[in-house]
């Protein structure tokens, strides 16, 4: 299962953005509303959305500035979240590609919830 956002433009360049979401601190700035738990270290966030379990990502690839790829710490889950950063002449785009490997069961219980976090979170950072 595949997602991506549709990319947005900030007023960041790919190394500001890059940088400040390095400190996975930081990536509560771009968590949407719907998100009622975060939590974050050196190499791990946790997040939880309404009505589902909480999830705990950890830093899989780094390539400054142009990607930032998290998996789920879980085994239980197979997936990643990458943030992919291009510099363009209209500016810094960013997306967020989510890729899946689940039973076709699971999948249909999280694709919708997934696919509106994902647009969620891609709006949550064109806000930044």
């Amino acid at each position: 299962m595949t997602i991506e956002s549709p990319s947005v433009r900030i007023s960041k360049t790919p190394a500001e953005f890059f940088s400040l979401m390095e400190d996975l601190q930081n990536m509560k700035l771009v968590m949407p509303e719907s998100v009622e738990r975060f939590e974050a270290d050196e190499n791990t966030f946790v997040f939880g959305l309404k009505g589902m379990p909480d999830v705990r990502l950890l830093i899989d690839e780094v390539k400054p500035p142009s990607l930032l790829k998290f998996k789920a710490a879980s085994s239980k889950l197979d997936f990643t979240l990458s943030t992919i950063l291009e510099e363009g002449a209209e500016g810094t785009m960013v997306k967020y590609l989510f890729e899946g490997n689940f039973n076709p069961m699971m999948k249909m219980m999280v694709e919708r919830p997934l696919s509106r976090f994902i647009q969620d979170l891609s709006e949550s950072t064109a806000n930044l």
